[in-house]
């Protein structure tokens, strides 16, 4: 499981913030999908902060649930735990802390479900979404093209990651 030490903290640290949609959570925290390891890396060592507010932690809580995961009562609160050290949660920061693309417009996701991710990422200030959903992929470049942060994959984004550490 992923271990991110005392959990990130929004303003003790000046990294960039990124959005983490529930499968990515899951990937990380569940999975430990190998898939995800650049991600995990850059999260452990701060270089990078995910946030989170209360319809996102909502959804974690909700999806551990599934039947299909099969999780019993106390691995789900084991995950819910780690998702709340993995994550600032943005919820109680101060308006004047918010981004200033916060006012900007946002596209429409057509799965309703998946919008509050790009409110978040508008909101907090994030430079990246990082999900695995069609529905969300799609809507990249809209977000670029009005200025607001990127929306990729988080192997497309490890690539990213990769090439500009070696520039």
């Amino acid at each position: 499981m992923l271990n991110v030490p005392d959990g990130p903290r929004i303003g003790s640290v000046d990294a960039p913030r990124v959005v983490l949609d529930t499968n990515v959570c899951l990937d990380l925290l569940l999975f430990d999908d190998p898939r995800v390891a650049a991600l995990a890396q850059a999260l452990q060592s701060r270089q990078l902060i995910a946030v989170a507010n209360a319809d996102t932690r909502a959804e974690w809580r909700r999806v551990l649930g599934y039947p299909a995961l099969g999780l019993d009562p106390q691995h789900q609160d084991e995950l819910i735990k780690a998702f709340d050290t993995l994550v600032a949660d943005v919820g109680n920061t101060p308006p004047a802390a918010l981004s200033i693309t916060a006012a900007l417009p946002l596209p429409r996701c057509v799965d309703p479900d998946d919008q509050k991710f790009l409110e978040l990422a508008r909101d907090a200030g994030a430079r990246w979404l990082l999900s695995r959903d069609r529905d969300l992929l799609v809507l990249a470049a809209r977000c670029r093209r009005a200025g607001l942060f990127s929306v990729l994959s988080p192997q497309a984004w490890a690539t990213g990651l990769s090439r500009s550490l070696a520039s």
